[in-house]
């Protein structure tokens, strides 16, 4: 969760998630989607968002972010703007041009597939994952195995939002810190 001493900030970011739209029966029947596209649309919470997630990892030593597609690119790549660092996009198959490491995972309604570029990040990178919203998990677990291999000197896993009750804090690897900005139920 959120931890700023900036209590007017930390108020600002607690009204982001009445902004959040829910979603019923996307993009399957009985999964109920939360929308972040009516916080990205209005510039005072994208600016909200953007100062609450440099706060956090502002003494981190960030060197890349990686951006999980495609919401994760959003978000993502305006924390790596805010903290000087570069940004790397983990993508569908097919997506990157270059030479790709890949992982096949399991998700809530079928199995997936993500991509990055071999030469995305280097054993001297402290990398921040990123995505919009935590569900079960699967999705930044594969991302995680996928950087892993990179042997990066730090692990940072991020989130704007998480459904605590879809229980996927538990497939997130323990020791690496996990963050969210806020959560639903």
């Amino acid at each position: 969760m959120f931890t700023s001493t900036n209590k007017q900030l930390e108020q600002l970011v607690a009204e982001l998630k009445t902004l959040v739209r829910d979603v019923p029966d996307f993009p399957v029947p009985g999964i109920l989607f939360k929308d972040l596209t009516t916080v990205f649309k209005n510039p005072d919470s994208l600016q909200v968002m953007a100062d609450a997630l440099a706060d956090i990892y502002a003494d981190c030593g960030v060197t890349k972010v990686l951006g999980i597609e495609s919401r994760g690119f959003i978000m993502g790549s305006v924390l790596a703007n805010r903290l000087h660092a570069g940004f790397v996009p983990v993508r569908k198959p097919g997506k990157l041009p270059a030479d790709t490491l890949k992982m096949e995972y399991e998700k809530e309604y079928g199995t997936d597939v993500i991509e990055i570029h071999k030469d995305a990040i280097t054993s001297d990178d402290v990398v921040i994952l990123h995505d919009d919203l935590l569900a079960t998990g699967g999705t930044m677990r594969a991302a995680y195995e996928l950087l892993k291999q990179f042997n990066p000197r730090a692990i940072y896993i991020n989130f704007v939002c998480s459904i605590p009750v879809l229980k996927g804090r538990e497939v997130l690897p323990a020791g690496v810190p996990v963050t969210t900005l806020f959560d639903f139920g």
